[in-house]
């Protein structure tokens, strides 16, 4: 598959990623653990169906130590065990703030107490940052069908 476009050797759409990779490198110095991070930006990109995202954040968070059951149960969290209560408050945030469109009201009173319960306003703050972000870059490459595969980790910083 080609790419429709190349993002990154396109001026207009190089520099709003730019923009984009900035705001991701600023959620990284947050209190919001690593894992989490990680596993939020899979979610998210499972249901967006975003290929690229997907092979680049299940890679990094292999290399960063996380397990292959944790990826793997990922998509099918809610029927796991290997989730923290923190993880899964993270999880379902990630899934209503992603399915927007779906759900009227989007996310539900339950859902943000829930995430309040585990996670401080800074970190809270960092999860919903984080979970609008990885929805832009995931509707980026979508709409472009940016190829995956061949990604390695670390290879974007």
């Amino acid at each position: 598959m080609d790419a429709r476009l190349n993002l990154f050797g396109n001026p207009v759409a190089g520099k709003s990623l730019k923009h984009l990779v900035a705001a991701g490198k600023a959620l990284a110095d947050s209190t919001l653990p690593a894992a989490t991070r990680e596993l939020v930006m899979l979610r998210a990109s499972q249901i967006n169906g975003c290929a690229v995202c997907i092979d680049m954040h299940t890679k990094d968070a292999a290399h960063a130590g996380e397990s292959s059951t944790r990826l793997n149960l990922v998509a099918a969290w809610r029927e796991a065990t290997v989730f923290t209560e923190a993880e899964r408050a993270a999880l379902e945030l990630t899934e209503q703030g992603t399915r927007i469109a779906d759900a009227a009201g989007g996310v539900t009173d339950e859902v943000w107490a829930m995430a309040a319960k585990h996670y401080s306003e800074g970190e809270l703050a960092a999860l919903v940052s984080l979970i609008a972000l990885i929805n832009a870059v995931n509707r980026f490459n979508v709409m472009t069908r940016q190829p995956a595969g061949d990604y390695r980790p670390g290879q974007h910083g």
